[in-house]
């Protein structure tokens, strides 16, 4: 009976140390896979603020919320899945696929533009919009949020797939899970507190304090300078990284390799000029022209589809 017992705890034990070396392997795949996919959280975060300016405060955390939660449905209900699917039976559509999702990137980042130059479409203004109006532009703004989100965590996870080439496929989806769960309370995490800054500025200026107050004042006034370099910094983080897409995924497929070529021997030239300063200065070039070519690329269908719309009416008239 006892050599049963004792036999029954070994056999526990080596499962434990088991348990403990997967769960070891899964935290250093997905703290190497997250490092690996950094640049893209950066833009997630400095992408999203820009969908909540504009609402009642008191809309701000419930508006996050709803986009925090389609974003981690989208990561681990679609991406998730469909990526290890795809790497395992159909590893050469990673690349078009993510290459789409960039152009789709490219595509709101010209968009954007626009709107903000005043050359874009814009609905007549309603003065006083009804709770259904309302209701339905917080949906909106959440399905696009989502939308573009769906492209950025696509672009992370494939990011993070690629550090996962020789570990299992247990060790992948779980490590993949991880990396979801962290990205997604970070970025929106992170979020949350930026777009409540003003709210935390009130409260010290309140106080009465003259260092909380100055503090607090600083904050209020300050915030909303913050959020629109945001805002402007999310459409240049949205053509960089599409057009960053779009250059990686040529070189994986084989087309046009001279353009990313050109792109990385013109981020070369300009580090070796810069000195000390070369692997900053390389790092920025490259990405200033990966986000020019986003820039170009995401014009260039906003043109298509304005002269798509311009032709149904013609079309209709006849």
């Amino acid at each position: 009976m006892a050599s049963g017992l004792l036999a029954l705890l070994d056999d526990v034990a080596m499962i434990a140390r088991m348990a403990a070396a997967s769960v070891d392997d899964v935290a250093a795949a997905a703290a190497r896979a997250t490092g690996k996919a950094a640049g893209v959280v950066v833009d997630d975060a400095a992408v999203t603020p820009r969908y909540v300016s504009g609402f009642a405060p008191e809309r701000e955390l419930p508006l996050i919320w709803r986009i925090a939660k389609g974003s981690l449905r989208n990561k681990l209900l679609f991406l998730m899945p469909g990526f290890l699917l795809l790497a395992a039976v159909l590893p050469w559509a990673l690349a078009p696929l993510l290459m789409l999702g960039g152009a789709y990137l490219c595509f709101e980042a010209a968009e954007k533009m626009l709107e903000k130059l005043g050359l874009g479409h814009h609905e007549g203004e309603v003065s006083r919009p009804t709770a259904v109006d309302r209701a339905a532009q917080e949906n909106a703004m959440v399905a696009g949020a989502v939308r573009t989100d769906l492209i950025l965590s696509a672009e992370i996870l494939a990011i993070a797939l690629g550090t996962l080439e020789q570990v299992s496929l247990a060790t992948k989806a779980a490590s993949l899970a991880v990396v979801s769960l962290a990205v997604t309370a970070g970025v929106y995490g992170f979020v949350a507190l930026l777009v409540k800054m003003d709210d935390v500025g009130l409260r010290l200026a309140a106080t009465g304090h003259p260092l909380g107050a100055g503090a607090g004042q600083l904050l209020v006034r300050g915030m909303p300078a913050l959020l629109g370099l945001l805002s402007v910094l999310g459409i240049a983080a949205m053509a960089w990284v599409g057009g960053g897409i779009i250059l990686h995924g040529l070189e994986a497929t084989g087309v046009l390799v001279v353009l990313p070529h050109l792109v990385h021997g013109l981020a070369h030239a300009a580090g070796e000029a810069a000195g000390a300063l070369a692997g900053a200065v390389e790092w920025l070039a490259g990405a200033a022209l990966s986000g020019l070519l986003g820039l170009a690329l995401g014009l260039a269908i906003v043109g298509v589809l304005f002269g798509v719309r311009a032709l149904r009416p013609a079309a209709a008239s006849h």
